[in-house]
């Protein structure tokens, strides 16, 4: 599968011990993320990812062409509800277009457990 991993900064930390804990999973599949998330998954966690350019510098919008395009099967991107983002208008483009494609959004840490498990059980 092809997985997308984004985290607005003070979900970064949430979404590095996510894939911590599920790093045996994520290993087997090719990995996308946007900038400073993806180096932060590299160097704290290992696994090899293809990295964007940063959220508000375009790289949400590279996610979502990527979902547009039909080359992504699934997304954790962990949302800061409590905080305005200056590319707010992108983060709900990207949303908007996994809803279009029907490509799945975890956009918390309870919705990325479920939709981890159906990738683990090969549901997806």
């Amino acid at each position: 599968m092809k997985i997308a991993l984004i985290a607005h900064d003070k979900k970064k930390n949430d979404l590095i011990r996510f894939v911590q804990k599920h790093d045996q999973e994520f290993i087997k599949h090719e990995l996308f993320a946007t900038g400073t998330t993806g180096t932060r998954i590299q160097d704290e966690v290992g696994l090899s990812i293809h990295r964007f350019k940063s959220g508000p510098l375009g790289g949400d919008q590279e996610i979502g062409s990527r979902i547009a395009n039909q080359q992504l099967d699934a997304v954790f991107f962990f949302r800061d509800p409590l905080t305005a983002q200056p590319h707010e208008p992108d983060v709900s483009a990207l949303i908007r277009l996994g809803d279009v494609y029907n490509i799945p959004i975890a956009t918390n840490e309870g919705i990325a457990n479920v939709l981890i498990q159906a990738i683990i059980r090969n549901e997806l």
